[in-house]
């Protein structure tokens, strides 16, 4: 199957989004997951400019089917940002009318945000395997930064949000944020997945785009905690 999975990791403010200063400082990373026989892909956290997004997948021959969103934030999926009108799956949604992927918690929160409807979305549970033509995607509920946080596993790489960065992780002082789901999320479900899974994150806040799971563990000081209170008192407050 790896010969037909499509997987593009594009920049804010550089591959897509061009001058949107907004854009440029939040470094956001956009996925497109698909199966190239089929020419079908998944967009996953659509924003800033969701028609140049639609036309860099057509450049590749490939159409968007659906979207994949790993939290409700504006910077992944539209809304208000600090008084800043964000494009995302509602615009989308207008251009192609298309089901928005998210953890059953999420939605409300989703919903809040964009303003689509709940029929706009297809609700899931952790563990759940949907498919973009014959590429498999493991949805991960991964609570911490947000109740409903997800991820997304394809072929040995992790699509991680704003879970976990290749230096540091989600931030939890902001609505729905939990350190000690946090935590777990971190510790007891993306630290046991193979290390050589490839960790490609929410935003661009490493030198790097990309590593393993191997490498970030090495580096990255979220998993110096061994213990969950020794965690709450790091991260906490």
């Amino acid at each position: 199957m790896k010969d037909r999975l499509y997987f593009r990791q594009l920049l804010s403010g550089r591959d897509f989004a061009h001058g949107d200063p907004v854009a440029a400082g939040m470094v956001n990373f956009v996925y497109l997951i698909g199966d190239r026989q089929t020419k079908t892909c998944l967009v996953v956290d659509p924003a800033y400019a969701v028609q140049e997004l639609l036309d860099l997948a057509a450049q590749d021959e490939m159409e968007i089917e659906g979207v994949l969103a790993t939290h409700f934030h504006p910077d992944h999926i539209g809304g208000d940002l600090m008084g800043h009108s964000v494009q995302g799956v509602q615009e989308l949604l207008e251009l192609r009318p298309v089901q928005v992927h998210a953890q059953r918690i999420e939605a409300p929160w989703i919903q809040e945000m964009t303003g689509i409807s709940k029929t706009d979305m297809s609700l899931h549970d952790s563990g759940d395997l949907i498919h973009v033509g014959e590429i498999p995607i493991r949805l991960i509920h991964t609570p911490g930064h947000t109740p409903g946080s997800q991820c997304f596993l394809v072929e040995g790489n992790l699509v991680a949000g704003d879970t976990l960065f290749l230096q540091g992780c989600g931030r939890t002082d902001l609505p729905g944020g939990n350190s000690k789901d946090l935590y777990h999320s971190i510790h007891d479900k993306l630290a046991k997945l193979p290390d050589e899974t490839v960790i490609f994150p929410g935003h661009l806040y490493s030198e790097a785009p990309s590593a393993t799971l191997q490498e970030t563990k090495s580096l990255n000081y979220v998993f110096k905690p061994k213990t969950e209170e020794e965690w709450l008192r790091l991260f906490s407050g």
